[in-house]
């Protein structure tokens, strides 16, 4: 891995480090180093520099949200009443448990939210209950998700 003007540029061998990682947090490292041929000790000391320098954010499990009957993802667009609402805007939808992204955007909406309900139902009081309630939002703008087809990261 090498820094130039402050854009991270990574060699063949952190790549294969980071695509069998991003396949599989859980891939022990010594398998990594078999695979790429270099030590294990070699593979921690990459992984730290990549931490270090803020390529690789962490590792996480993913849940499956319809295992727990969530199966509604809907995108909301927010428009706000004016754009000095945006941060308390922000700090109520933080409180919302279903609000799974939030995003200031140009365009239509002041604020695009993703968020996962149990069904259609949830999503109505969630919208209306929750959502609408807002001080600072006059109007929201819903799309339900009927199905995900793409769900990747950046490529490496």
């Amino acid at each position: 891995m090498k820094v130039i003007n402050q854009n991270i540029h990574i060699d063949g061998i952190d790549k294969k480090i980071l695509r069998a990682l991003m396949e599989d947090a859980r891939t022990p490292v010594l398998e990594i180093a078999r695979q790429v041929g270099i030590s294990g000790a070699a593979i921690h000391q990459r992984l730290k520099k990549l931490e270090k320098s803020g390529l690789i954010a962490g590792s996480k499990f993913i849940i499956n949200p319809k295992v727990l009957g969530y199966t509604t993802m809907a995108y909301i667009g927010v428009y706000l009443d004016k754009a000095m609402s945006n941060p308390e805007a922000v700090k109520q939808l933080k409180k919302i448990p279903e609000v799974l992204e939030c995003h200031y955007t140009t365009g239509n909406w002041s604020i695009f939210i993703k968020i996962l309900c149990k069904d259609n139902e949830h999503l109505m009081h969630v919208l209306n209950k929750d959502i609408q309630s807002i001080e600072g939002v006059s109007r929201t703008e819903t799309f339900i998700s009927l199905n995900q087809q793409i769900d990747r990261q950046i490529k490496i």
